[in-house]
């Protein structure tokens, strides 16, 4: 797999010391668990390191954060950290897609256009990108003209 055909995780940025992350994150602040997600999904100030990230984006995902639920089912799809499992990850996309998280919307796209787990339907796939673009979100506006679909 290309990365083009890799689901997009969400990436929060933060200027917060990793001590205060990881403070705040102990307790039980779930934007702190999900950055410390990232910090150890992209090796940022930390080593990478899939289970340390999963364990992080896991917390924060049970907390309904949206970032977290779509970054965890991008180590689902591609089984950093944890057994690939397309069909996990769709269930978690599918989550933060209704809550209205572009991202979200973005990859059950992408899921859809690509086929992964689930059957290959064009006009579902449409119908995500529409929704991730209509809060312009970029790689979905890129999508749609992609699929040859006019503004």
């Amino acid at each position: 797999m290309n990365d083009s055909d890799a689901p997009t995780p969400n990436h929060q940025t933060t200027d917060q010391s990793l001590g205060s992350q990881e403070r705040a994150a102990a307790q039980g602040h779930a934007g702190a668990q999900c950055n410390l997600g990232v910090l150890y999904d992209q090796g940022q100030g930390v080593p990478q390191d899939y289970a340390k990230a999963h364990e992080w984006y896991e917390k924060a995902a049970a907390q309904g954060n949206a970032s977290a639920q779509n970054n965890l089912g991008v180590l689902y799809y591609d089984g950093h950290g944890v057994p690939q499992d397309y069909a996990k990850a769709r269930e978690l996309f599918e989550k933060v897609a209704s809550q209205g998280d572009a991202v979200g919307q973005y990859n059950l796209g992408e899921y859809y256009e690509l086929g992964r787990g689930v059957l290959r339907d064009g006009a579902k796939a449409r119908q995500w990108y529409e929704k991730a673009a209509a809060q312009g979100y970029e790689n979905a506006q890129k999508a749609l003209k992609r699929l040859g679909v006019k503004e």
